[in-house]
């Protein structure tokens, strides 16, 4: 053990002659506790809820997305039967949509007909996500679909075990040039019945009704197009070296997105906000450690004949500075020690025991927590530095001819 962190370590323990730099000793490391855990916690929560939100957009987006550079749809040629061979891919989609309006009794409501191929379901595990009925869109004499949960309760669809499913009817306007003389050369009138309903989140449960593609090509008056190609990778696989490969493949006249870029404001903002959490947390933390410097600066006017003695010993004004900046030190990862072990014991807590719940209607029952190591190495890193900068500023001042 060093001369200076021996002689730290007994000016933190020891008993002090005046009561206030105890006091403030004590408020400096329940203040550093304080903003530690309060770090661990508050960017743990945001790391569960930002899974959760990930896990939602997973659920219906697929890892690469092909869509078209101009136009709305395209068909598929030759270079597409390729992009199933690339390492990596493991599903392939297609997928055709369009905005309609579906009606149900007297309740109508505007959202997206998509009609997806077979391999939909196992690409984005959206069965998963069915809250009534179940995931089916097999091809039958009438044409099922699958609704996303706004669009069932703006249409007051429920859908029972063994009753009579409703039969739902959308509109689409027609594609083809032709004299409007009624409702009939106005749109497209499809016959559906709801096999089942998912709940995701209001982005899709408001916007989204599924159909099987080919349905949808014959009600939407397309042959062989679709809106956009659909990509599930293997487990691992790098979706950017996948996206390139594609793109080399299809050329400029396509467009290839990974799930970020799909949605990229989103990604982009949820990521913002915990960076931005952790500055305001941190910036209150340094607020916090003006209390260890005022508790420094007390403890060097009260440890003055000490100084005299250590220094007529032959300690040197660097040792002596490096006593009361290891002081400082020590209170920010006392308070730091202590508040990580609180914030990690929360976090535990709440994954085993769910102490925090959420009401009724939310797709989880409790607040989620993930507590990641990369997140913990960076308030090591701001408690360090908070540390060594209260542990400093009040050393600056030390002088040789202050003590001699």
């Amino acid at each position: 053990m060093s001369f200076p962190f021996f002689v730290a370590r007994r000016y933190l323990v020891s008993k002090k002659s005046t009561n206030a730099i105890n006091l403030i000793a004590i408020i400096s490391v329940v203040s550093v506790t304080t903003g530690t855990a309060a770090l661990v916690i508050v960017l743990s929560a945001l790391n569960g809820m930002t899974d959760i939100v990930k896990s939602l957009y997973n659920s219906f987006d697929p890892d690469i997305k092909i869509l078209p550079a101009q136009g709305k749809t395209f068909i598929p040629g030759d270079p597409f039967s390729k992009v199933e061979n690339i390492p990596g891919v493991k599903y392939y989609c297609e997928a055709l949509q369009e905005n309609a309006l579906v009606r149900h009794d007297d309740k109508q409501h505007v959202c997206v007909v998509k009609g997806v191929g077979k391999s939909f379901r196992a690409l984005t595990g959206l069965d998963s996500a069915v809250i009534a009925g179940r995931y089916n869109l097999d091809h039958d004499t009438i044409v099922p679909c699958l609704l996303g949960g706004g669009v069932a309760a703006r249409l007051d669809v429920a859908i029972t075990q063994y009753g009579i499913p409703p039969m739902i009817q959308f509109y689409v306007p027609r594609r083809d040039k032709r004299a409007v003389t009624g409702e009939e050369d106005a749109f497209y009138i499809g016959l559906c019945y709801p096999t089942g309903v998912f709940s995701l989140n209001d982005d899709f449960d408001f916007k989204y009704m599924l159909i099987p593609l080919e349905d949808a090509r014959k009600i939407l008056g397309y042959g062989k197009e679709v809106s956009s190609v659909e990509i599930g990778l293997d487990a691992g696989a790098d979706a950017d070296a996948v996206k390139e490969k594609i793109q080399t493949l299809l050329g400029g006249n396509f467009t290839v997105k990974t799930r970020f870029e799909q949605n990229e404001v989103l990604f982009k903002t949820l990521r913002s906000e915990k960076w931005w959490t952790l500055l305001i947390m941190a910036f209150i933390m340094v607020v916090g450690t003006f209390n260890v410097i005022g508790c420094v600066t007390m403890l060097i006017i009260e440890k003055k004949k000490d100084l005299y003695i250590l220094s007529a010993m032959g300690c040197s004004l660097g040792k002596i500075r490096r006593i009361f900046l290891l002081e400082g030190m020590l209170i920010v990862f006392s308070g730091a020690a202590i508040g990580l072990g609180i914030g990690l014991l929360a976090c535990w807590l709440q994954q085993t025991f769910h102490l925090i719940p959420f009401s009724e209607g939310f797709i989880i029952d409790y607040y989620p927590v993930d507590i990641r190591s990369g997140d913990l190495l960076v308030i090591l890193s701001v408690v360090g530095i908070t540390g060594v900068v209260a542990g400093w500023l009040p050393v600056l001042r030390l002088k040789t001819a202050q003590f001699t």
